[in-house]
């Protein structure tokens, strides 16, 4: 399959070129992929007259849990698949991929942006829920960084609150960088066990009560795991099924995306509509490293932003069914 760009020109897009590059993809989804195709035809979209990435429409996100979402005359396989994690009864998206290549590509480019070299972090998880998904991106994501870290305590942890503990605890003794990916229930259970100070540490909370606790804000969570581990930077991280790439929170106030992952957000009653800058709004994703899905993504959160292209995520709108990857009111 001949892709309009290649996934080396995908990750080094800059502010400069964006526009051209999202053009290109939209072009050639707009084509190659039937679900954006029938979806532009009935919303009347005149391919040709786009010229900026911020008229592109997006592809409501539930249509990954209806259709087969995928670019190009490629063959999907059903085990070749992320999907999200449900309650009972939920119907769940699926994210078809070619090959984990590109995925892989973006995480962990967009990760060591932040936070540097993977081999210099030793990287634990606890992720309860997730891990009976085998399908998960999240798990997908983590599980490569753990092998990637080359760090022999680097793992994952279940039902081993003590052993965790343990584990970082030792790092922190031996002066180890460490990333602890947690979900936000997982965590909220350690805290109760938790002492000393932890300056080696970062937390990365990827959000997830799963029905286990009653919903607190972003600020609250962030407030109770830094007063349990104490010198810890606490993160966030904004990710979901439907995505290629991730957004990082490492400031306590907003989210930041890699040069090619942009957010826009629309009027929830209009979603044809911008929301002036610090206005509320629902949040459309453009992941260009999507190319083989579907780039251009109207989704169901409230967020809004700032002017540095930072954003925030305020939660679901109305009464959308949570995901695996719900977020929490900030």
């Amino acid at each position: 399959m001949n892709l309009p760009v290649s996934y080396s020109d995908l990750l080094n897009v800059s502010k400069h070129n964006f526009n051209e590059i999202a053009l290109e993809i939209f072009r050639f989804q707009a084509i190659e992929n039937k679900i954006y195709q029938t979806y532009l035809s009935h919303i009347g979209c005149d391919v040709n007259s786009i010229s900026n990435f911020m008229d592109i429409p997006c592809l409501p996100i539930d249509f990954f849990k209806s259709h087969t979402v995928t670019s190009g005359s490629w063959i999907h396989e059903p085990s070749n698949c992320f999907q999200s994690s449900a309650t009972t009864g939920v119907i769940t998206s699926k994210h078809f991929y070619r090959d984990l290549k590109l995925y892989n590509l973006s995480f962990k480019t967009g990760f060591e942006r932040l936070y540097g070299s993977i081999e210099d972090w030793c990287v634990l998880a606890l992720l309860p829920n997730y891990m009976e998904n085998n399908q998960s991106s999240l798990i997908t994501m983590v599980n490569t960084l753990i092998q990637d870290s080359g760090h022999a305590r680097s793992g994952f942890y279940l039902n081993q609150n003590d052993a965790l503990l343990d584990q970082i605890k030792q790092n922190e003794r031996t002066q180890t960088k460490t990333i602890l990916f947690g979900v936000s229930f997982a965590l909220l259970d350690l805290l109760p066990h938790v002492q000393g100070s932890y300056n080696h540490l970062t937390i990365i909370e990827t959000g997830g009560m799963k029905g286990r606790r009653k919903e607190i804000t972003r600020a609250e969570l962030h407030q109770e795991i830094g007063k349990a581990f104490k010198g810890a930077a606490i993160h966030s991280e904004y990710g979901m099924t439907e995505l290629f790439s991730q957004a990082y929170m490492t400031n306590n106030t907003s989210f930041e995306t890699p040069p090619w992952m942009h957010i826009r957000l629309t009027q929830t009653d209009d979603p044809f509509q911008p929301v002036e800058l610090g206005k509320n709004g629902l949040i459309n994703v453009i992941d260009l490293a999507n190319i083989e899905s579907c780039s251009f993504i109207a989704t169901s959160d409230i967020g809004k932003m700032h002017k540095d292209g930072s954003f925030d995520v305020l939660g679901r709108y109305d009464l959308s069914e949570q995901r695996g990857c719900n977020l929490l009111v900030s």
